[in-house]
């Protein structure tokens, strides 16, 4: 067995098995604390809140470790275990060349892939959260939301993947960087079109009617110095009761998002609070930061498959005998998760960190108090756990938890 192979193996059961070990801890965690509500929360959050809340949790976790196992599965079967291979020499005999067969082999992988995580999927929204009282999602709806999705892959994708598997076979050998320069405007050019022609696709958009509270959003924006082409309510109570508020666009086409859910949930002075949070992204020039730091990445990515797609032992390690353009594509995709896992709490920290900039901008530009009394409801509407396990944090958390968020904003004060 090669050595390579040796290595990628023990790379899946390795970030499978951490991955395993942090949804226990956090199971223990959560449940350890499910009967005591933390001191900062005592008075705003109820004992039956905060058990649903664990309750929720753990049952997320259980069903994210199935999902673990299962995608650990499909990876070591797509590639040591021959799928890849017995596929594509399946296709070859259509007799199709490039880029016909190398789209129909990856697409043939992405709709097993899809196919396979689909009853999960179900399972999560018309069991799990249906169970908490969140979904509300119909069956019609569900598959509404999945044409559109795969059409849209058809459509979007479907260019970029010829266009990518047509330079990688013609560009010579810096096709890598052909290929980047291509998906980083298809990026670009996605980030500009999302709000205006590709979210509303989905989702219902109407201009915020509220006449004091749009008077307050108007003279926030006006002190923080941003102009966007509408602030905007979306239908999200039609998919689920959670609330949320985002910013979204680049260029003339800025949009700032409230869900009906959120408005429903918070008051005006918390609203505006929000909105500052969101803001802060904006003016501290984190959306343009993480543009470039994911074209950094992705710019690294394209150049180490450039590299390996021209080694035979790439492809025969990987369970593919047969080099190829998709072969490497596919490779890539599958194996990369895998090693970058172990590197994700870096980028975890560094977005919790952000996210403790835009509480201060926040606080600097509305009212600290405001805004933890919106995050208080939000954790309590959404059933968010207030104690969850500190290397689960690690790893998966975006944002802090809510202890440490609320300690700080009580400390700007």
């Amino acid at each position: 067995m090669h050595w390579l192979t040796i290595l990628f193996i023990a790379a899946v059961i390795a970030s499978t098995t951490l991955e395993l070990w942090l949804a226990h801890r956090q199971v223990e965690a959560v449940g350890a604390h499910r009967d005591r509500v933390p001191e900062p929360f005592a008075d705003r959050i109820s004992v039956e809140d905060h058990r649903n809340a664990a309750d929720y949790t753990i049952a997320k976790v259980r069903v994210g470790r199935i999902g673990t196992v299962l995608n650990a599965g499909l990876t070591l079967a797509l590639t040591v275990g021959g799928g890849i291979a017995s596929l594509d020499s399946l296709l070859r005999g259509t007799g199709w060349g490039q880029p016909f067969l190398g789209a129909a082999v990856i697409a043939t992988v992405a709709c097993a892939a899809g196919a396979a995580n689909l009853p999960l999927s179900l399972w999560r929204t018309f069991r799990l959260e249906a169970r908490f009282g969140f979904n509300r999602t119909t069956p019609k709806l569900f598959l509404a939301d999945l044409g559109r999705g795969l059409l849209l892959a058809v459509l979007l994708g479907g260019p970029l993947l010829f266009a990518t598997l047509t330079l990688m076979e013609g560009a010579g050998r810096w096709w890598w960087a052909w290929v980047w320069c291509v998906w980083l405007v298809v990026t670009l050019l996605m980030t500009w079109a999302w709000p205006v022609f590709i979210a509303p696709l989905f989702n219902r958009f109407f201009p915020l009617e509220d006449p004091p509270l749009k008077a307050r959003i108007e003279a926030l924006l006006e002190r923080c110095g941003f102009s966007s082409n509408g602030v905007f309510v979306v239908d999200g109570s039609r998919r689920s009761r959670h609330g949320n508020a985002y910013f979204t666009g680049i260029g003339q086409h800025k949009r700032i998002v409230f869900f009906d859910t959120l408005l429903q949930q918070l008051g005006p002075s918390e609203v505006e609070a929000v909105l500052a949070h969101e803001l802060g992204h904006f003016r501290l020039r984190h959306i343009r930061q993480r543009l470039l730091i994911s074209a950094v990445t992705t710019l690294v990515g394209f150049a180490l498959l450039g590299w390996l797609a021209a080694r035979p032992a790439f492809y025969t390690a990987l369970g593919v005998p047969v080099p190829s353009s998709h072969a490497a594509l596919l490779l890539f995709i599958l194996a990369a998760p895998v090693l970058t896992f172990f590197a994700t709490p870096i980028g975890a920290l560094w977005s919790r960190r952000q996210e403790f900039q835009a509480d201060r901008f926040a606080s600097d530009h509305a009212s600290a108090q405001e805004l933890a009394a919106a995050l208080v409801k939000l954790y309590r509407d959404n059933a968010s756990t207030l104690t969850p396990d500190r290397l689960y944090v690690a790893f998966y958390y975006s944002h802090p938890p809510a202890l440490e968020r609320i300690l700080r904003l009580q400390g700007a004060v």
